[in-house]
């Protein structure tokens, strides 16, 4: 495949509508229907789960099953508890960084539909100055202009009620990519882009593709974890952020070095098979694909960890898309490395054969 621009006006409109649709974990399907209509065209069946999973199939009849997967999940909060004043104090759904709460806007969902809120912070001029107190889990609110307890109860919200950022997305300098939950619906905007090129590019796979979008990754890789069980797959290939650590406070000895605009990152981990990491990165050197490299220690933290340790053991990777400000409101990742980690899935795939075990010992 050619070095042409990926990214076309019509999936440019699917991807915004896609980041701008809220899933928060455990209540995807929404943005999961958003993700089956776009990719309807290219595939011939879909697969769903009692979760919300989604995976659309190419060549569901073929016996040797390959997956390349990303996750549609965001982090957000839950109403915890209601004072009798009619604030509400909240925990997490996934990893919310509680520091960048302060004056941000929510959105609380509710049977009712969305009530608006805003994370409160007494003003600076009341604050001890020789002793300022840090936004922590227990000290973080939503006001929702309600004067006390009933007030709240009767606008709908109530404990469980799940809260969201009402961010969307931007382009920053015409290539960068601004929004919340580019973690990692920009995983499932560009496993859908693979299935597309496919298409128009008239490519027949001698296996069946699984492109799947799990659920509950941002609590512990719930999703992904449910549905290779279903699919059952002999290779899989996930894509989903890492850390640009180029921006400041961040330790490179301890991070290590990727950035943004430099290209996909490959991933070294004991999750990862050796021999398909080995195919990814001649795909990328053949094609001349930009990549960079990353070392995790026990586990990726990813997906990847959940299709790998399934089914007895199964060939896994990841290509990762380098991002800055992970788990905020102004996630940015670089077009370029959009498109790159595409190519790079798309051209991998057309180097799978039929059958390949990925053994050591062959």
């Amino acid at each position: 495949m050619s070095k042409e621009k990926i990214i076309n006006e019509k999936s440019l409109e699917f991807l915004e509508k896609y980041l701008n649709n809220p899933s928060p974990t455990g209540y995807e399907w929404e943005g999961q229907k958003i993700w089956m209509d776009y990719v309807k065209p290219y595939v011939d069946e879909f697969i769903t789960d009692t979760y919300g999973t989604a995976v659309g199939v190419i060549n569901p009849d073929a016996k040797y099953r390959v997956v390349i997967e990303g996750h549609s999940d965001e982090i957000s909060w839950y109403v915890n508890y209601i004072t009798d004043e009619g604030l509400l104090y909240v925990i997490r759904n996934g990893g919310s960084d509680h520091q960048i709460a302060p004056s941000k806007w929510v959105d609380i969902h509710t049977k009712n539909g969305i009530v608006k809120g805003v994370f409160g912070w007494p003003a600076i001029h009341t604050r001890n100055k020789e002793k300022e107190e840090s936004p922590k889990l227990d000290n973080i609110f939503i006001d929702i202009g309600a004067k006390d307890k009933e007030e709240v109860e009767k606008m709908g919200v109530h404990v469980g009620c799940v809260i969201t950022y009402p961010d969307q997305f931007h382009i920053l300098n015409k290539d960068k990519f601004v929004c919340r939950a580019l973690d990692n619906r920009m995983g499932g905007f560009m496993i859908a882009e693979v299935a597309r090129l496919l298409k128009e590019n008239k490519k027949e796979l001698p296996f069946g593709l699984y492109i799947t979008n799990s659920v509950q990754e941002e609590i512990g890789l719930r999703g992904a974890e449910m549905i290779t069980q279903t699919i059952k797959p002999n290779v899989a290939i996930v894509t989903d952020v890492c850390h640009d650590t180029t921006t400041p406070m961040i330790n490179k000895k301890t991070e290590g070095e990727t950035k943004i605009g430099d290209g996909p990152v490959i991933s070294y981990a004991p999750a990862v098979q050796n021999k398909l990491r080995e195919r990814i990165l001649e795909t990328a050197e053949s094609k001349k694909i930009p990549f960079q490299r990353n070392a995790s220690s026990r586990y990726t933290g990813t997906d990847t960890d959940a299709f790998a340790y399934s089914n007895g053991g199964v060939a896994s990777a990841l290509i990762s898309l380098p991002l800055r400000y992970m788990h905020t409101t102004v996630e940015t990742v670089h077009k370029d490395d959009v498109e790159n980690v595409i190519r790079l899935i798309y051209e991998t795939l057309l180097n799978i054969k039929e059958g390949e075990t990925f053994s050591y010992f062959d």
